[in-house]
């Protein structure tokens, strides 16, 4: 329960860095500033009180007033009365596997993976890619490639927004690179000594070559030699999860979401 404690703190400090917050009974709502990424509401860090569908219906309001994305996100044993209230108030909820860092794989690095800096010329690209992994979830292998991470690059405000946070060091991006550019990609974002590694995607086309374990691994080992003390990150599934098993992490809790169906 310490280490579940411990990443709550740290879920309510990231988006910190760049959103301001508003409180609704017993949930935060992050409303994030600059054009940056969208975050999400969870419950208030420390609050012991139970959340209603009530709750999670005025934030869903002003989420939608404010034109964000109706996302909420919670660690199942630390709020359990949050999936109740999210299901009754019509929201599609789902689970995912926490992972804390044990220790590293002693894996060789590999060459195909490097640091992705905000002046780097594929960072739109790398985003492209993340875009795509994720409107494809799991890990088969599929058809969208190279062609689809270009068309889904990202550019103007919301690169603009993600270059100040690498400058600022309160994102750290890398990415797997084939001969046509960015396949794999991944970003760990520390505060203080904790960092989460998310984002960890892969075009499909490039899936089952090792990866994104390559990516996970690098972003790891990265926040280690920085003075990172522990290393989360959650899993789509238990199938991912055990991929990230092979790297060194070990489950702790749950994490879950909660939006629109």
């Amino acid at each position: 329960m310490t280490e579940l404690l411990q990443l709550e703190a740290y879920f309510d400090a990231v988006p910190r860095t760049a959103a301001r917050t508003e409180t609704y009974g017993p949930l935060t709502l992050f409303v994030t500033i600059d054009g940056g990424w969208p975050y999400y509401a969870r419950p208030g860090l420390g609050l012991d009180a139970s959340i209603t569908a009530a709750d999670v219906t005025k934030v869903r309001d002003r989420q939608r007033e404010l034109g964000l994305p109706e996302t909420f996100e919670w660690v199942a044993e630390l709020s359990p009365s949050m999936r109740e209230a999210a299901e009754e108030a019509g929201l599609r909820v789902e689970a995912h596997p926490i992972l804390v860092l044990d220790q590293l794989s002693a894996d060789p690095v590999d060459d195909r993976v490097r640091r992705v800096t905000a002046d780097d010329p594929d960072l739109g690209r790398v985003r492209g890619v993340q875009n795509v992994g994720f409107g494809t979830p799991g890990t088969a292998v599929g058809a969208a490639g190279a062609t689809e991470r270009d068309t889904a690059a990202v550019d103007g405000e919301p690169l603009d927004a993600l270059r100040a946070r690498i400058r600022a060091h309160t994102t750290v991006v890398y990415a797997a690179f084939d001969p046509e550019g960015p396949v794999a990609a991944g970003i760990h974002q520390p505060v203080g000594e904790v960092t989460e590694i998310v984002g960890v995607a892969t075009l499909p086309s490039a899936r089952r070559r090792g990866l994104g374990a390559a990516v996970t691994r690098a972003l790891a080992a990265d926040a280690l030699s920085s003075g990172v003390r522990t290393v989360f990150l959650s899993a789509g599934d238990q199938d991912v999860a055990r991929l990230y098993e092979h790297v060194g992490f070990r489950q702790v809790g749950t994490a879950m979401t909660g939006e629109p169906a």
